[in-house]
Parts: structure tokens; C-alpha cells; sequence
């Protein structure tokens, strides 16, 4: 699976180019003028539906793991982050 971000004023020219060699995708408002456009397996880009519901910066640690995970991105890196964001997390509700 890949997240493509771009400017919304590209959006349809990522559209085209993914509908005309037929790969399933997914878009995704990214703040005001930006767009994330999801694109591969349709098994993958179902959970993204499911679970990416909201801004990425406001996904729990869990879902981030999940979503780095997804994306190919280093496992041991994204084990580091998970822990971080939750040590993170833990000093918040001590606040």
C-alpha cells in the first residue's frame, strides 16, 4: 500500500492516473489544501477506511503503528514511535 500526499489541485490527475491502470484507492482530506490519496490492495485500503477516520495526527498510537505497519514502514522504527507516543500519552493523563 503507498499514501500519496499532494496538493487537492492534483487530485484529479492522481484519480486519472490510478483509474486508468485499474489500482483501487482511497482519498483522504489533509487540512485545507492538501490530500492523502491511499492506493494498492483493496484489503488494505477497507481497514484504512475503517480505521483512518480522522486527521492523521489525531490517530491513537495504536492506529499509527497499524498504519506505519501498513505502509512498509521500518517495524523496529515503528516500535520505537509506538513506545514514545505512549510514554507520551501516559505523561498526558498524569497532567
Amino acid at each position: 500500500m503507498v499514501l500519496f500526499t499532494c496538493n487537492k489541485k492534483y487530485g484529479e490527475l492522481a484519480v486519472s492516473r490510478l483509474k486508468s491502470q485499474g489500482i483501487p484507492y482511497v482519498l483522504q482530506p489533509a487540512g485545507q489544501k492538501n490530500l492523502n490519496v491511499y492506493f494498492g490492495r483493496s484489503e488494505c485500503l477497507e481497514a484504512i477506511r475503517l480505521f483512518v477516520t480522522r486527521p492523521l495526527n489525531e490517530l491513537t498510537p495504536e492506529e499509527d503503528f497499524i498504519l506505519g505497519a501498513m505502509l512498509g514502514y521500518d517495524i523496529c522504527a515503528q516500535c520505537q514511535r509506538y513506545c514514545k507516543r505512549k510514554d507520551s500519552e501516559k505523561c498526558i493523563r498524569k497532567n
